[in-house]
Order: structure tokens, then C-alpha cells, then sequence
């Protein structure tokens, strides 16, 4: 089992199951996002996640045009786990407080549009675009 919460405490959530593949997206969504080089992720199955409170302080943004949004804390504005597609979940690994110590970059996604000054100094498996797309 695993658990983190956002940076003022108001959301939390856990997950029961294990949690060691990080998904590194570079796209500019995620870089803009962030702030940062992009955002990196951990993919659970729907049924192994569960808030533990705060949902009513989850806010949302949905990229124009697009079946894509992210969650964020209406308070601290850390991002949150969200919906990756109908069956998973994806959760921002930074997040986590407890049960991701063995959490490894497995997959940098989007590297195709990366930002120029971004490098990549992992082992993680590289993709053009989304996982399993190149």
C-alpha cells in the first residue's frame, strides 16, 4: 500500500497495490503544467485507488478541444491524481509519503517534443509519443 497527499495536506489519497514504474511525459501540456520539464507519473488501476479526503477541493482544467485535463488543489495548486484513460488512474509521483520507495523512471513519453534544454539521464525506456505508440 502506498499514500501521499498534496503540499497543505487537504487532499490524500492511497493506493493497494505496488507502485514502481515512473512515466516521464515531456510534453509541452505537462511542461506548462508543472513548470518543469514535464511531469512524471504513476499508472494504477482504477479499483486500487481511493481518496482519503478532500475531494471537494479538487479543481480542474480541461485543455481546450481535447479529451485531456488535470486536477490540481484549490488551495495549494499541487497537481493530483487523475483520470489516464477509463480503466486507469494516473497519480503525479511526487505525491507519495509512504510505500514508493522503489519507484524507478521505466518510460520517458513524448520525447519527440521535449524541451530543448531537457535531458534525459536514465535508463528509462524512451517513446516519440504516448506509451506503446513508437
Amino acid at each position: 500500500m502506498a499514500s501521499g497527499q498534496c503540499n497543505c495536506g487537504r487532499v490524500a489519497f492511497e493506493v493497494d497495490c505496488p507502485v514502481e514504474q515512473v512515466y516521464l511525459c515531456h510534453c509541452s501540456i505537462c511542461r506548462r503544467a508543472t513548470g518543469a520539464n514535464g511531469i512524471a507519473v504513476v499508472v494504477v488501476d482504477n479499483a486500487a485507488f481511493r481518496w482519503l479526503r478532500g475531494e471537494q477541493a479538487i479543481a480542474t482544467w480541461r485543455k481546450p478541444g481535447a479529451d485531456w485535463q488535470m486536477g490540481f488543489c484549490s488551495t495549494c495548486g499541487s497537481p493530483l491524481p487523475g483520470e489516464n484513460d477509463a480503466t486507469t488512474t494516473y497519480i503525479p509521483a511526487g505525491l507519495f509519503d509512504t510505500g514508493a520507495e522503489s519507484l524507478r523512471v521505466a518510460h520517458h513519453i513524448w520525447v519527440d517534443s521535449m524541451a530543448a534544454w531537457d535531458e534525459i539521464g536514465d535508463g528509462g525506456q524512451r517513446h516519440p509519443e504516448a506509451f506503446g505508440s513508437g
